[in-house]
């Protein structure tokens, strides 16, 4: 079986490939790609049998490849969604995996192409208007926070920033008021709309309209701004630097 694989993550990567040759040693890897960009390009001149997908990759969404090429091999999914928006995959007859990939569903994903897959039944783009729709539905609107003995519910257009400090998660304002949140910032980053807000480094998550000043301190590391301002300095990683790039460009 001749695989594609398109995944951003080096090490989900590296997984990946080393549980399909434990699965079957015949498998032959075509190449292993990380964004959209270069997905588009090898699929205009390549074929797989199988495509292993990432949802989110380097510089966009993968379903951005089916704007521009068409893509007739079957597709298995990886993903981090949660079980409510994965109802979208199962309405194209699409197969999936969910993060982090272990190797008996990766065997069950596999059998099940070798023994049910049929053509006429993917459309991706259906999927990615699908899957879309129930994304909208998942994002947290509001957030309930208490100060002494009142309580309130705050929307996410009065957000400012997320800051997690020690062993506490708070949310900023934009006013400048400040609440603790019972949610660690990892929980929050699948809660938020990836539009309008953005992990800056392992203490921030900012709202677009937060953004006040970016600073290039090298070709590869920035140092933000928000407002309210922040009590501390925020640098995003090198890592960092091209998602948050295209996030300001979105």
């Amino acid at each position: 079986m001749n695989i594609l694989i398109v995944e951003d993550e080096r090490f989900a990567r590296q997984s990946l490939i080393k549980l399909l040759k434990n699965i079957d040693v015949e498998i032959n890897i075509l190449a292993a790609l990380e964004s959209v960009e270069e997905s588009v390009a090898w699929l205009s001149k390549h074929q797989a049998d199988l495509i292993f997908l990432d949802i989110h990759l380097a510089d966009d969404v993968s379903f951005k490849i089916f704007e521009s090429v068409e893509v007739k091999t079957p597709i298995i999914f990886t993903t981090a969604y949660d079980q409510y928006a994965l109802q979208a995959f199962k309405v194209n007859s699409v197969d999936y995996i969910l993060k982090p990939i272990e190797e008996e569903e990766l065997r069950a994903a596999l059998d099940k192409f070798n023994h049910n897959y049929i053509a006429a039944n993917l459309d991706y783009t259906r999927l990615a208007t699908t899957l879309e729709e129930v994304k909208q539905r998942l994002y947290q609107e509001r957030f309930l926070v208490s100060r002494r003995d009142k309580i309130m519910s705050i929307t996410v257009d009065q957000i400012a920033y997320f800051e997690g400090e020690d062993r506490y998660v708070y949310l900023i304002k934009k006013d400048g008021s400040k609440f603790i949140l019972d949610y660690k910032l990892s929980d929050l980053e699948k809660l938020l709309n990836p539009k309008s807000f953005f992990r800056l480094n392992r203490s921030f998550i900012s709202h677009f309209d937060s953004i006040d000043k970016i600073i290039a301190l090298s070709k590869s590391r920035l140092k933000v701004e928000l407002t309210p301002k922040a009590r501390r300095d925020i640098f995003v990683s090198a890592a960092n630097n091209r998602g948050f790039k295209l996030w300001l460009n979105q």
